[in-house]
C-alpha cells in the first residue's frame, strides 16, 4: 500500500481552484466556505484516529466521515446554484424576467449557503469532545481545524447575509425566506462557541 505522504496533490483539486480563480463565480465564496468546512472536519478525523482509546472520541470517528462526504456533496451544490445566480444576475437590466429570475436565484443561494452553514454547525460539538479527550499530541492540528471551522462558519455567515439581502431589495417575501434569517443566529451562535475552543487550544501552544 502506498504511504499516504507519498500521495501527489490530486489534480481535481488543482482544477478545482483553478476555478475558483476565475471570474465565473461558480465556484464561489460559498463554495470556498464549505471546503474550509471540510478541512475541518478532516483534520477532526485524523486527531480522533489518533485517540483509539476514548470512546466518546472514537464515537465521532464515523459521523466526522459522513459530515465530510455530506460537505464535498453541499459544495458541488453550491457550484451549480452559484452558476444560476450568475446567470439570472447577467440577464439585461430590461429584461421583464430578471427580476423574478434573480428573487428565486438569491434565495436558492441563500438555501444553499445555509446548508452549507447547518452542517459547519454540527461540528462544533465534535470540536468541543475533541478538545477535551482528543490526543494531547496532535492539538496543533486540532487547533487548525478548529481555525478552518471557525473561517467556514463566518464564510457561510457571510454568503447568507448577502443572498439574503439581495433577496429582499429584488422582492422576496418572509415566505420565501422562510427560517433563512434564523439561520444567521445559528450561525453567529456557533462561531462564538468556536472561537473559545480555539483560544483554549491555541493557549495550551504557548
Amino acid at each position: 500500500m502506498t504511504d499516504s505522504a507519498e500521495v501527489p496533490t490530486s489534480r481535481p483539486m488543482d482544477a478545482w481552484l483553478d476555478a475558483l480563480s476565475q471570474p465565473t463565480g461558480s465556484p464561489g465564496g460559498g463554495a470556498a466556505s464549505g471546503v474550509m468546512l471540510g478541512l475541518a472536519a478532516a483534520l477532526m478525523g485524523m486527531v480522533a484516529g489518533y485517540t483509539p482509546d476514548v470512546p466518546a472520541v472514537v464515537a465521532g470517528t464515523g459521523r466526522l466521515d459522513a459530515v465530510r462526504a455530506e460537505l464535498l456533496e453541499a459544495v458541488e451544490t453550491d457550484g451549480i446554484v452559484s452558476a444560476r445566480f450568475g446567470a439570472a444576475l447577467g440577464l439585461a437590466s430590461d429584461d421583464p424576467a430578471r427580476e423574478q429570475r434573480v428573487r428565486e436565484a438569491a434565495v436558492e443561494a441563500a438555501r444553499s449557503v445555509a446548508e452549507l452553514g447547518r452542517i459547519g454547525i454540527s461540528l462544533v460539538a465534535e470540536a468541543r469532545t475533541l478538545a477535551a479527550d482528543g490526543n494531547p499530541h496532535l492539538a496543533v492540528d486540532l487547533a487548525v481545524a478548529t481555525e478552518a471551522l471557525e473561517a467556514g462558519l463566518a464564510g457561510a455567515s457571510l454568503n447568507l447575509r448577502a443572498n439574503l439581502r439581495l433577496a429582499r431589495v429584488h422582492g422576496a417575501s418572509a415566505a420565501m425566506r422562510a427560517g433563512l434569517d434564523e439561520e444567521v443566529g445559528r450561525l453567529a451562535a456557533a462561531r462564538t462557541q468556536v472561537e473559545r475552543i480555539a483560544a483554549e487550544l491555541s493557549a495550551r501552544l504557548d
